[in-house]
């Protein structure tokens, strides 16, 4: 019954899909390899032109996965169409990521071997998705335990983490990767996902510091700004509009928020050309998020440690400098935070059973780059390009041809382009342009971007795929500029401009900024900064041998594994959906080598395997290979195929494996399988079950028996020795706390002191630290008397500390801050910043006043003096001038000239803005004929007017305006003082007539 189900399921299953494959060929074959006219690259583009238009995004060669990016959402992800492919042969539905999945998937648990799957393309392609597509399919597809449900969330939640912390807008992608990423999923040997591990490659640090214009910076930027709640924002300092923040035009996002305040860093260039930072504003948010001394960091800044022998020099850096070790910092903080991201998420991906298990990788890595200007990052990105290039060269090209030959099959030469030749060019040892590259970086004298370039053309300059513009010809030279030098890659022309070359490749962190870094107190930083890097004296790796070297690591990893290959291809440059746009594809059809993949698998077979491997597959379809064959494995699956019924042109026999040339007889072969491995199956089942399932049961009964009873004579020993013990300690207590009024008795004794103790022990840490503090621990009954000295005690020392602290002249001045508060707090900005000065007695001594001023005030006694600055009612011209103030009144002095005496008897008021301008107004009543209102500016404008207000000894005399204010100049005219905000500070006449004062409004 159930092999006549499972025949008509897969009848079923045929039927519909027949139908649905001769509906597609009419818009486009399946399979590139269908193709009559296959070594046509204008048959192949016609082809895929036609599935596009009919949204059939996936197109075969073989088994590579051709995938145009549809930029709109097709609906052929759902659960039902990854059902509907699980389990079912490669080819028997369309071309669909799920099926190269799957096929992976099962290959890996059939055959127990590694694999990997390759998805490249250039930048906006979908490669990203793709790979998103693969790890829904194994968490949807897999089998899985409850127990393990959290290992698959993790896989698939560490992607949107990752896409924010790595990922960004480009020009040709709104979500490029712009690192590069592999990931190993773990399966045991039931293919159930146990765990993962993530690598990433050459996070583009650079984009934190600087991104080409209609680009962003990473994603987390903006997502934290966005939708961070409005506490955190005030946490981090920080707030929504991200063009606050130049990079943009105690936890993660402390980190981030802090990169954020380094980019706000202003430098100024003292008298002596050195870096000064003016405002410590954002110094002070950085200290605070990192954890480190604002000072420390303030000074590492602007300065560098640098070693002799037997001492360390701290020099100044000049602005130059300075801007560099800001921006060295931020790509150092961002880059090593992402990459303790990733630990982070590969050791909550870690699976701790060490038994041997199969992976699939995932390689989601950089696209082909080429833009209007190629800077380091492009360099590299291609040289990877070039190297995964070469790995499919070499895996699917060369490898093919050579297994051909080594197994004695026809084979048909196909030509193509090595591109080692061009790997070589860049990364040969001593002679590559990495090499040449880090010898640049490290010899001694002024290096330099154009000397890189000097230094290319002399060691490399006849290598026929290197052009500057002086070894061009007259054509090439008017494309390429003095700065740059051009790689004749396998995808085309890619001129690079060397400048930043230098300073990319050597990423340096001054040494003092990674001392403060490494003393952070927040602990993600720590771990990013190790102490143990101050101990090595040695030159870090540059960014490009790090690169290379990394890249090497993952070729060896590639190389271990079976491939699965999917190529994807972007349609246009405008990421419109149904636009296909032909030069565009034929140049990604050229780079990703698919003309030449076509051709080598329409001239082979479709499979192939080792004869040990293909006769212990399918020894079970034959009687005489059936359990065991004891010949040669070349006359067994001769001997099974003939048996089969194979015919002549459907397979070849090699020296070592068998190669079959269609697909349909490999499906024969696995239907005819799978109907047999169903009987098999059932009857070694029964037969192993009943064995396992009696000697089981009689060893646990056995065992149940003997444990039971050991169990429970132990647990009840246990309790009684618990119980004791527990009664005699709650008895102990409950006596003393019934007698614990008495007098100190043995029953008590115990208890009292418990209490004491416990009581002394928490007041320690309760105790009041100023005298306005009436906090006090609550005592328990039997101490209170105890409580109430100690208390009496702890405040009169309080109150003896803070009195012997205070004398008279700072009591005198805190009476006067008392009035300047009552004045002017919460009404004028710059008042919290004067609370922290004091006030003097006087601004001028007396040898500062002229002799004929003292001889006509000789009969007052100056209380206070400044130096002010008057500005005349009429032409508002400045004028420098003394504001003298007696007991009773108060003088505006010019050299040996009593310009103005203002009665405090006539004295009617004084105005001041609210914003940080050291105007005020000395308002006079006009019936006592007084020239008119002082306008005076005064440097220390808070202190002035306090004395002034005390002296006077009126109520309500000082008024705080916004806006402007009128003054009185002579009997029936007024003139207007107006007040703004700006960048700079500024006093003037305005076209109106009016006085405006321009203050700097600072944030608070």
């Amino acid at each position: 019954m159930e092999s006549k189900k499972e025949d008509v399921r897969r009848k079923h299953i045929r039927l519909h899909m027949e139908g649905a494959l001769t509906a597609r060929d009419k818009v486009g074959v399946q399979d590139f390899v269908l193709l009559d006219a296959y070594t046509s690259e204008s048959a192949f583009v016609d082809n895929l032109r036609k599935r596009f238009n009919e949204n059939l995004i996936y197109t075969y060669i073989g088994t590579l996965l051709v995938s145009v990016n549809p930029y709109q959402e097709l609906g052929i992800y759902t659960v039902s169409q990854m059902e509907l492919y699980q389990g079912v042969n490669f080819f028997e539905l369309p071309p669909h990521v799920y099926a190269i999945a799957d096929n992976a998937y099962r290959m890996m648990c059939s055959e127990l071997n590694n694999h990997f799957i390759l998805i490249s393309g250039e930048s906006g392609a979908g490669k990203t998705e793709a790979s998103k597509k693969i790890l829904q399919y194994f968490a949807v597809t897999c089998p899985m335990t409850q127990s393990l449900q959290i290992a698959r969330d993790r896989l698939l939640l560490s992607n949107p983490v990752l896409e924010a912390f790595g990922n960004a807008r480009t020009l040709r992608n709104d979500n490029s990767s712009r690192f590069g990423k592999y990931m190993d999923i773990q399966f045991d040997f039931q293919g159930i996902p146990v765990g993962g591990h993530i690598i990433s490659y050459l996070i583009e640090k650079s984009r934190v510091v600087y991104q080409n214009q209609g680009e962003r910076n990473f994603h987390i930027f903006y997502q934290l700004l966005a939708g961070g709640e409005e506490e955190r924002l005030a946490f981090l300092g920080l707030e929504r509009d991200p063009q606050l923040y130049k990079y943009l035009s105690q936890n993660l996002f402390g980190i981030i928020a802090s990169v954020l305040h380094l980019g706000n860093i202003g430098f100024e260039e003292d008298d002596q050309g050195c870096a000064t930072i003016p405002d410590t504003h954002e110094i002070k948010w950085i200290a605070k998020l990192l954890g480190v001394h604002p000072a420390d960091l303030l000074e590492a800044l602007t300065h560098r440690k640098i070693e002799a022998k037997t001492e360390e020099v701290i020099c100044p850096l000049t602005l130059e400098l300075s801007v560099y070790a800001r921006d060295a910092m931020a790509k150092a903080v961002y880059g090593r935070t992402f990459t303790w991201l990733v630990n982070k998420i590969n050791s909550s991906l870690v699976n701790k059973d060490f038994t041997r298990k199969t992976v699939i990788g995932l390689l989601d890595i950089y696209g082909f780059e080429v833009f209007d200007k190629n800077g380091f990052e492009q360099f590299c990105i291609n040289y990877c390009n070039e190297k995964l290039q070469q790995l499919l060269i070499e895996r699917t090209l060369k490898a093919e041809q050579a297994e051909y030959e080594m197994e004695g099959i026809e084979w048909e030469p196909i030509k193509y382009f090595n591109n080692k030749i061009i790997c070589d060019l860049v990364e040969e040892r001593h002679k590559g342009i990495i090499s040449i590259l880090d010898e640049e970086c490290i010899r001694p004298g002024p290096a330099t971007d154009l000397s890189f370039l000097e230094k290319l053309e002399e060691k490399v300059g006849k290598h026929a795929h290197f052009e500057t513009r002086k070894l061009a010809g007259p054509k090439g030279r008017k494309r390429i500029g003095w700065m740059e030098f051009r790689l004749l890659h396998y995808a085309g022309e890619v001129t690079y401009c060397t400048k930043g070359f230098l300073e990319k490749n050597n990423d340096l962190l001054y040494r003092h900024l990674k001392e403060v870094l490494c003393k952070s107190k927040n602990v993600i930083l720590r771990e990013c900064f190790l102490r143990a890097e101050l101990e090595n004296r040695r030159r870090p790796p540059t960014v490009g041998t790090q690169f290379k070297n990394s890249l090497s690591s993952l070729l060896e990893i590639l190389i271990s594994k079976e491939p699965s290959y999917i190529r994807c291809i972007k349609p246009n440059d405008r990421k419109e959906p149904s636009k296909f746009d032909d030069f565009l594809i034929r140049h990604q059809i050229k780079y990703l080598g698919l003309m030449e993949h076509l051709r080598v698998r329409r001239a082979g077979f479709a499979y192939r395997r080792k004869y040990e491997h293909f006769l212990q597959r399918y020894k079970s379809l034959c009687p005489d290979t059936w359990p065991h064959w004891h010949g040669p494995p070349a006359e067994g699956v001769e001997r099974l195929i003939n048996y089969m019924g194979y015919k002549p042109e459907e397979y070849k026999l090699g020296k070592t494996k068998i190669f079959i040339r269609f697909p349909r007889t490999l499906f024969a072969t696995e239907d005819a399988l799978e109907f047999c491995k169903h009987q098999l199956v059932a009857r070694i089942q029964a037969t192993y079950k009943s064995c396992l399932g009696r000697r089981e049961y009689v060893k646990k009964r056995q065992a149940a028996i003997k444990l039971e009873a050991h169990w429970r004579g132990a647990l009840a020993r246990k309790a009684i020795q618990r119980r004791k013990w527990a009664v005699r300690i709650i008895r102990k207590f409950i006596k003393g706390f019934i007698s614990r009024n008495k007098p100190l008795c043995p029953d008590n004794e115990e208890f009292i002191v418990f209490v004491r103790k416990n009581y002394i022990l928490n007041l320690r840490y309760h105790l009041p630290k100023t005298v306005l503090d009436k906090s006090w621990l609550r005592p328990p009954g039997i101490l209170e008397n105890a409580s109430d000295l100690l208390r009496k005690m702890c405040v009169r020392n309080l109150v003896q500390k803070y009195c012997r602290g205070i004398t008279a002249e700072r009591k005198a001045m805190m009476q006067q801050k008392v009035v300047t508060s009552e004045i002017f707090r919460g009404r004028k900005d710059g008042y919290t910043e004067s609370l922290n000065q004091p006030f003097a007695n006087s601004r001028i001594n007396e040898g500062d006043i002229n002799p004929k001023v003292l001889q006509l005030i000789s009969h007052e006694k100056i209380q206070y003096g400044v130096p002010v600055i008057k500005y005349d009612r009429k032409g508002f011209k400045a004028r420098q001038r003394q504001l003298i103030l007696t007991q009773k009144a108060a003088y505006v002095v010019e050299l040996a000239k009593i310009k103005q005496k203002i009665e405090y008897s006539a004295l009617k008021g004084v105005s001041t803005s609210n914003l940080r301008d050291g105007i005020l107004v000395i308002h006079v009543s006009p019936e006592d004929k007084q020239k008119g209102d002082a306008v005076l500016q005064c440097g220390h404008m808070f202190e002035a007017v306090t004395k002034l207000v005390m002296l006077v000894k009126k109520e309500n005399i000082v008024n705080v305006v916004q806006g402007s204010l009128q003054f009185f100049i002579s009997p029936g005219k007024e003139g207007t003082i107006v007040f703004d905000t700006g960048p700079e500070e500024q006093i003037y006449k305005n076209k109106n007539g009016q006085l405006t004062v321009v203050s700097v409004r600072r944030k608070s």
